[in-house]
């Protein structure tokens, strides 16, 4: 009597540390994101020459600003979709003395898009095919007169441009 209580007991134990660590069929497991969200759209509005600030506005806060590398700005992504493999993404933007964008390193380039990949959409590779003979651009055919093309491109035509104005920096004196 004694042995089948003990020996139900084990059977017990056993069969629920078993369950504990079977993942159950159907089961939703939440995407787990963390860091800064980096597209391929903010890497190709950076230009060479921006100062911290227009970097700041177009990438938001950097996620790790080291103390030994002052002109190093590091922002780091990750994603793990539910119950899959986690993904990586690092870009580091480099400023020269003078706070002015001076380089980019890390998995983005400009021009070389990885979001699908990041996002979990279609495999996208990047590789280095031949270069093919580019065909020749068909001239345009001119706006038939009286057509909303015409007048659309008459408008493109006569259009000034504006100066964009630039905001005067906020003081930074306590009143």
């Amino acid at each position: 009597m004694q042995n089948t209580k003990l020996l139900l007991n084990s059977l017990t134990l056993a069969g629920l540390l078993a369950l504990a660590g079977c993942s159950f069929p159907g089961v939703y497991k939440i995407d787990i994101q963390q860091g800064n969200v980096v597209t391929q759209d903010m890497i190709d509005q950076l230009k060479p020459g921006m100062t911290r600030r227009q970097v700041r506005f177009i990438m938001g806060n950097p996620l790790i600003t080291d103390t030994f590398h002052a002109n190093r700005w590091d922002y780091l992504y990750s994603i793990q979709p539910g119950g899959g493999q986690r993904l990586q993404e690092r870009v580091s933007v480099v400023f020269d003395n003078n706070d002015q964008l001076i380089g980019l390193a890390g998995d983005f380039m400009p021009g070389v898009s990885r979001d699908e990949a990041i996002l979990g959409g279609e495999s996208t590779t990047t590789e280095v095919k031949p270069e093919q003979p580019k065909e020749q651009p068909k001239p345009e055919e001119p706006a038939a007169p009286g057509s909303l093309l015409e007048k659309i491109q008459k408008e493109v035509d006569t259009a000034e441009p504006v100066p964009v104005p630039i905001p005067e920096p906020l003081e930074t004196s306590p009143q």
